[in-house]
């Protein structure tokens, strides 16, 4: 039923009115997808760097005791490089769109690296209180690293995508970005696992130090890869890099519609980053003070492996359904499963029975990566035009970050009165099921994406900015170049120069 709707109304689209769409070349499969994997796989990094914390929090915890699970570092640490990542996001959105999409990507691709390392050799002068303090400003640092990844990394991967075989854009979109970000999480909970385990559950220092060095690595082989990139076709023809970009217009056409991108997003990012960073110290508190690091880290990796089905089998369910109607199955199944473990947490959280509460709690976020995990990155990517593409995902991706580093702190709030732990963790999936439902309400009011939208999207806008007297010769300018340099032929379809409107 639902992919009927949405064959029957992408044809509505693309018939009325008729658009006539610019040509782009078909290229072959191995040599139109490496920029899509090379532009998106640096997400892993952002699921790695993120889940990692988690794990890293709980053995700080075992090293230091109540030094650092009173102090402020044990909420900071986890949710400072949420913080960074705004920054970045916000930065390198504006950055991509009006300088380069790929030198960009390097930049932030370099920050990661430098600032993962120094993270891992945080230190101050054999102090604990100041040794926290100087990881939390390294983990912000890191933060604006991962910030860039978003606007100029998954920008890139949605305009390339665009070469690829019609009917297939969608899945190779979300296998090398969010898929990514999932790949990220698991080996997030695995690589600590691995670590306390050649540890004997001991050496922490040794454990956290490692499991956050081991972030280094993938994103040095992708910086070698990035060298190879070129600039987006998509974003070489349109791009408002040397033009003086109408804001006022853009918001006109645009604010409406994201505005409830990043309300999906935030709503996704509160609860998704929030159960992962917090999924070992939920099976800490059901296992107690008995609980040993690889067994909760064991677990952990288990929960977390569950992100893979979820978005590796959602994800051709976006080309076929579409990504709306796919986010809103999603939201809703979720909010399903998340009420009925809310009912039964009493009995899921006892150690007898950890494998149930792993598998439910499994499936829970395993819905939530087929809904908004693998559709709200494609939808804030394919529902806006090519020149402000990186600044309208930025703020959206930032956003949805601001969630996550508002989640990481309220979650540790939401509890029962009486202090009763299982009435506290019934309370966060309550609350986390409740706001599922309403952002799959909110996708309603968000247009359809079809094969075509990235291209379709800017001819549309085109046309909007000409109806209001903007001269859109001046999109896809290169350096040095001006309208009055212009082929003569081309002046036939300008339109006079901006008016009034365009301040």
């Amino acid at each position: 039923m639902f992919w009927r709707k949405e064959r029957e109304e992408e044809q509505g689209d693309i018939s009325d009115p008729p658009l006539e769409l610019p040509v782009i070349d078909q290229k072959p499969f191995w040599q139109a997808i490496w920029p899509v994997l090379a532009c998106g796989a640096g997400l892993f990094s952002d699921g790695y760097v993120n889940n990692v914390i988690g794990s890293v929090s709980t053995t700080l915890g075992y090293e230091y005791g109540d030094v650092y699970n009173n102090s402020n570092a044990a909420s900071i640490v986890p949710a400072i490089a949420f913080a960074g990542t705004v920054v970045g996001q916000l930065f390198f959105g504006y950055l991509s769109d009006k300088w380069s999409r790929t030198n960009s990507l390097l930049i932030s691709t370099v920050i990661l690296i430098i600032f993962t390392a120094l993270a891992a050799g945080s230190y101050y002068h054999g102090d604990a209180v100041g040794m926290f303090n100087i990881l939390t400003a390294w983990r912000f640092f890191v933060g604006i690293g991962i910030g860039g990844e978003y606007p100029a990394g998954s920008v890139s991967c949605a305009e390339s995508s665009g070469e690829l075989k019609s009917g297939t854009r969608n899945t190779w979109f979300i296998l090398f970005t969010n898929s990514m970000i999932d790949w990220g999480f698991v080996f997030g909970a695995f690589v600590p696992y691995v670590v306390a385990a050649a540890a004997h559950n001991g050496h922490y220092s040794t454990i956290w130090r490692t499991s956050l060095g081991i972030g280094v690595a993938f994103p040095l082989v992708l910086f070698v890869m990035r060298l190879r990139l070129r600039e987006p076709e998509e974003y070489s023809r349109n791009s408002m890099k040397h033009a003086k970009t109408p804001y006022l217009l853009i918001l006109k056409y645009y604010g409406f519609r994201l505005l409830i991108v990043s309300l999906i997003w935030f709503i996704y990012d509160f609860s998704a980053y929030s159960f992962s960073i917090y999924s070992s110290a939920i099976l800490s508190n059901i296992y107690g003070d008995t609980g040993v690091l690889t067994t909760i880290f064991g677990w952990n990796t288990v929960i977390n492996l569950f992100y893979i089905p979820g978005t590796m089998l959602g994800a051709p369910i976006s080309d076929r359904l579409g990504p709306r109607y796919t986010l809103i199955l999603g939201q809703v199944l979720q909010a399903i499963v998340g009420f009925i473990m809310a009912g039964c947490y009493g009995k899921l959280s006892h150690p007898s029975v950890v494998g149930a509460f792993a598998v439910v709690y499994g499936i829970f976020l395993s819905f939530g990566e087929i809904g908004p995990g693998n559709n709200i990155g494609l939808l804030a990517a394919k529902t806006c035009a090519t020149g402000v593409r990186g600044q309208y995902y930025g703020i959206a991706a930032a956003l949805g970050k601001v969630g996550a580093f508002v989640g990481t702190y309220v979650f540790k709030h939401i509890a029962s009165p009486d202090g009763d732990p299982i009435k506290s963790s019934q309370y966060k999936f309550y609350v986390s099921s409740s706001l599922c439902i309403f952002a799959a309400g909110l996708a309603l009011l968000l247009p359809n994406i079809d094969q075509d939208t990235i291209t379709k999207e800017d001819v549309k806008f085109r046309a909007y900015l000409e109806s209001k007297g903007w001269d859109t010769r001046q999109l896809g300018l290169k350096k040095g170049e001006s309208i009055e340099s212009l082929p003569a032929e081309t002046e036939d379809t300008a339109v006079p120069a901006a008016k009034s409107e365009q301040s």
